[in-house]
């Protein structure tokens, strides 16, 4: 895969689509400040900048689901005005979301000419045409899937795919991919860039906004830098190196996206968690894993090597069929989640929308919701103990938001995962498990996450994460315990390994040793 920086016409292509000096407001937040973007014909674009910075705010603005306060749009250097994401479609201009809002239950073709299929007779949809056009697209972009197949069938990388098809079918000339990676395997990548580096190849302008900076570096031709609702840096990948673009991301000099530290003394104590041949159907076929106080393991292995399934049914959200979880030396018995919080074990989801927060309640309520039982007495909660509790976190974690009692949702994806840690928190673990904790979430947040679980196992808790960047399991966590199929292992130590080792532990029949 070449990267977009390398020989690019684009860059002295005409603007297909420009925002000139646009600025937004809700209420007394000001998401924009006079943002001016050129996005040029078969170039990719990269819009990056931390959560709350405005990159939202401004696609809803290109895609027509918000109207500017000042400044406005250009559409092929004349003024243009979206009152509606169908307008926006209609003149070319078409977005494809972290989560697709497409139809599971329909077929590909139908998702792919959703609100635009094509027609006999003026008003009946010509099936067959629809599913010889679906085909001609699929084949175009060598999409392994049948346009007759039911969408919800096919795995989130093909999804993520007909969502792309879907644009292209629009006759999209300017394509926004938001997010498009955070689901997918390494292979299923590899596949989407493929897709974009032909999308480029037809003259068709891209903005890709990831949080996964190896992806934008590896992808995009030119970068604009958001902090704070305004832009701050624009430049090519030569103009802007990564310590640059995160510097100007974060407003200071990063102290490095991970920083990995040395806790010694943890090798002859009982483990906090001892998980022996551990088995659930045919996904978590034999875990056995140890991990002692003040000690962050990571569980490596590739996309559905079983890791969240791991999670699950060591905490009790699925019973195990065989073996055996040990907290603090003494048997787990028969897990579920109740009896696992009260016995000192803490689990993050990695899907924070669907089995994480509560969306409709406040952020108080979300960080609350485990720990009712210990800020109640004859089932009447203690407001001041509450609202204590809710305070120290907030301040801890660095939540940024209105207040308590502001609605979950109103919060950056970075913060909403750091009220969902002080929820794990609340409950004073023991042992925390992380399922990919850093998930959809910007640099300094990152940066944030990463120094509350190092000062958590300084503190003497166990921790297990996982992560989709093998680059931060290495530079977070004391050791890794590699996870195929279901199945642990073996293991090796993080200090001063490379990625292409840990990928050729993966790969092969397995390491040495004990996990």
């Amino acid at each position: 895969m070449t990267t977009g920086a390398a020989a690019n016409p684009a860059q002295t292509a005409a603007a297909v689509l420009e925002t000139r000096g646009v600025s937004k407001t809700f209420g007394v937040v000001r998401a924009l400040r006079d943002v001016s973007l050129t996005l040029r014909a078969g170039e990719v674009h990269g819009l990056v900048g931390e959560n709350g910075a405005g990159k939202s705010t401004l696609i809803k603005i290109l895609t027509g689901f918000y109207q500017p306060d000042a400044g406005g749009l250009t559409l092929d250097g004349a003024a243009a005005a979206f009152d509606s994401p169908r307008a926006a479609q209609q003149s070319g201009v078409c977005a494809v979301y972290q989560e697709i809002n497409l139809i599971p239950e329909r077929s590909v073709a139908d998702n792919i000419f959703l609100c635009h299929e094509p027609k006999k007779f003026g008003f009946l949809t010509d099936r067959k045409r629809m599913l010889e056009r679906a085909a001609e697209i699929v084949q175009r972009y060598r999409l392994a899937v049948d346009p007759a197949a039911r969408l919800g069938s096919l795995g989130l990388g093909a999804q993520q795919m007909v969502a792309i098809a879907r644009g292209v079918s629009l006759g999209a000339r300017v394509l926004i991919l938001d997010e498009p990676t955070s689901a997918l395997s390494g292979a299923e990548v590899d596949v989407l860039f493929e897709v974009v580096d032909q999308l480029r190849a037809e003259g068709i302008a891209l903005l890709f906004v990831s949080h996964r900076l190896s992806e934008c570096y590896r992808l995009c031709d030119r970068f604009t830098v958001m902090r704070d609702g305004a832009v701050v840096r624009t430049g090519t990948p030569e103009e802007l190196p990564r310590s640059a673009l995160i510097a100007a991301m974060l407003g200071r000099e990063s102290a490095g996206e991970h920083a990995w530290a040395d806790r010694e003394g943890r090798a002859d104590v009982t483990p906090a968690l001892d998980v022996a041949h551990l088995q659930w159907g045919n996904r978590v076929r034999d875990v056995s894993l140890r991990v002692a106080p003040r000690e962050i393991v990571g569980l490596a292995g590739l996309l559905g090597s079983g890791r969240t399934e791991t999670f699950k049914t060591i905490f009790g959200a699925q019973k195990a069929d065989a073996g055996q979880v040990d907290i603090d030396g003494q048997p787990l018995g028969h897990a579920t989640p109740a009896r696992s919080i009260a016995r000192g074990l803490a689990f993050l989801s990695e899907d924070r929308r669907a089995e994480g927060i509560f969306p409709r309640l406040s952020v108080r309520e979300n960080i609350v919701a485990s720990l009712l039982p210990r800020i109640s007495r004859f089932g009447f909660i203690s407001p001041a103990k509450e609202a204590q509790l809710v305070r120290e976190s907030i301040a801890r974690l660095g939540i940024k938001t209105a207040g308590p009692g502001a609605p979950i949702s109103t919060l950056s994806g970075g913060n909403q995962q750091k009220a969902l840690i002080a929820r794990c928190l609340s409950t004073r673990p023991t042992v925390l498990l992380l399922d990919d904790p850093t998930r959809g979430i910007d640099v300094g947040a990152k940066e944030e996450v990463h120094r509350v679980v190092q000062q958590l196992a300084e503190e003497g808790l166990a921790v297990v994460v996982t992560s989709s960047e093998m680059e931060e399991l290495l530079a977070l966590t004391d050791r890794l315990v590699v996870l195929n199929e279901g199945a642990t292992q073996g293991g090796m130590p993080t200090k001063g390994a490379h990625p292409d080792d840990v990928l050729a532990v993966l790969a092969g029949p397995g390491a040495d040793g004990a996990p």
